[in-house]
């Protein structure tokens, strides 16, 4: 399988088509001219349907929920202007955060096991938001398309040497052209990371953490890949010198004293997170007793010890440990959920239904409770009640493929079949497959039987079709 490499640059490529001079919008501001904001808008789009059909996903309710809640507080004293953003979750251990185009936000798993606070985290996530509010991708289409005649000039001339039977001397034009072309795209680069350096620096001390955070953050990865030969794709991305440290904390400096630097919650994330990618729950659990030997109060690492005590089916253990953390915090949704998932794991549906109806009174809205909701209604086989849950849910997150998928594996159990392939086909449209979506379609008119249902397959298949035509357009 071919990777997408989640960068900027790689969506750069994408439109680095040579464009000819009647074909050029009137240049407005530096961030208008090459390309609107709605067409970063469909082009963020596009590439998200493209990665999320090429690279695994993490799934996890808790992780998506935490990710989009916190990156949301951060834009509310960030310079983003358009907020519509988009979130991938990639199961991967590397280290890496992206923006793209058009309000995409992607966090590798591996984000949570190098950063080490919640300042760390949001400094990434602020940094990123950085590249969103001031168009970088647009800003640097620009700064692409003005070298782009004196490139493509240099460029032929090397093939026309080349083709003339100068040999090396040909390539060596054309290579060279092309070395001038990467080091004035990095350049641009690092301007970029400075200035998101900077701006995210502002938005950490707004949204009230401590600005510090960034270039401790930064000088941490720095001395721990100094002397990797494959550091991971966050540094080739976001390359980190001693000057940029020194910058990033000089300009922390410059806030008063204090700020935000951890909270519970995000350990509890870290938890989840570490548990994820280590190979047993063993390891796990020996690695969380250690962190409890020195200290007992560690209430992140007795929570991460109870989730690996479930997945290996130590339940009484799991039990104890829960019940300590659910006595001094009889309401928190984490130890509540693991509980949930001990009580189904323990074939205790009942109990388990009985606790996600009582914090649902109190949490309506939340979604990972909804969706333990609609995983205990399935254990229990109340499939009309897990269809209802989810229909509601995909109107709220119509943007999320595992809940399609779900919704789609729910429908076939309870024989809606139209609503089945309904179901696969939004699936198959969030993850690329343009081609199966519209095949799910035709199946669904199929099945309709009445002239209204069918109609309204019809017009989504239609929408679909015309979505991958502007999807090949513009990837062409």
């Amino acid at each position: 399988m071919n990777l997408l490499r989640p960068t900027l640059l790689t969506l750069a490529c994408l439109l680095a088509q040579p464009i000819s001079a009647s074909d050029l919008p009137s240049l407005g501001d530096a961030s208008s001219g090459i390309v609107s904001p709605e067409q970063e808008h469909q082009l963020g789009r596009a590439w998200l349907s493209l990665l999320r059909g090429q690279v695994r996903q993490l799934s996890d309710p808790l992780l998506k929920d935490y990710v989009e809640s916190s990156v949301y507080r951060l834009t509310e004293t960030s310079q983003l202007q358009d907020r519509r953003l988009e979130f991938v979750l990639l199961d991967s251990p590397q280290l890496n955060a992206f923006a793209a185009p058009g309000g995409i936000i992607g966090v590798n798993g591996g984000l949570f096991l190098h950063a080490q606070t919640e300042a760390e985290y949001a400094s990434v996530m602020a940094h990123e938001l950085a590249h969103l509010s001031q168009r970088h991708f647009a800003r640097g289409l620009e700064a692409q398309q003005r070298m782009q005649l004196p490139m493509m000039a240099a460029m032929l001339a090397g093939v026309v040497a080349a083709a003339a039977g100068a040999g090396d001397a040909g390539i060596a034009a054309i290579m060279s052209t092309q070395a001038a072309a990467i080091q004035e795209q990095r350049r641009f680069s690092r301007q970029n990371e400075q200035e998101a350096d900077r701006i995210g620096i502002l938005n950490l001390e707004q949204a009230g953490y401590d600005p510090r955070a960034m270039p401790e953050m930064f000088g941490r990865l720095m001395r721990q890949y100094r002397y990797d030969q494959k550091p991971p794709e966050f540094l080739l991305t976001h390359p980190v010198t001693e000057s940029r440290i020194a910058d990033t904390r000089n300009r922390a400096e410059q806030y008063a004293n204090g700020g935000r630097q951890d909270s519970l919650r995000y350990q509890l994330i870290r938890a989840r997170t570490q548990l994820q990618f280590e190979t047993t729950p063993g390891v796990s659990a020996k690695r969380f007793r250690a962190m409890l030997a020195d200290n007992p109060k560690l209430d992140a690492a007795r929570y991460g010890l109870a989730l690996a005590q479930i997945k290996a089916g130590q339940l009484n253990e799991a039990r104890q440990n829960l019940a300590s953390l659910l006595k001094g915090a009889p309401d928190d949704l984490f130890y509540n959920l693991a509980q949930v998932e001990l009580e189904m794991t323990a074939n205790e549906l009942e109990a388990a239904a009985a606790r996600v109806q009582r914090l649902l009174a109190q949490y309506p809205d939340n979604y990972p409770l909804r969706q333990a909701r609609v995983d205990v209604l399935m254990k229990l086989n109340r499939l009309a009640e897990a269809e209802k849950e989810l229909d509601q849910l995909v109107a709220e997150r119509d943007k999320d493929p595992d809940i399609w998928y779900q919704l789609a594996e729910v429908r076939g159990l309870t024989g809606n079949i139209v609503g089945l392939h309904r179901a696969r086909a939004e699936y198959f449209a969030l993850v690329g497959d343009y081609d199966q979506a519209i095949e799910q379609l035709d199946f669904a008119k199929r099945r309709a039987d009445n002239f209204q249902l069918a109609a309204r397959v019809d017009a989504r298949q239609q929408q679909l079709a015309e979505e991958k035509r502007m999807v090949e357009e513009m990837l062409r």
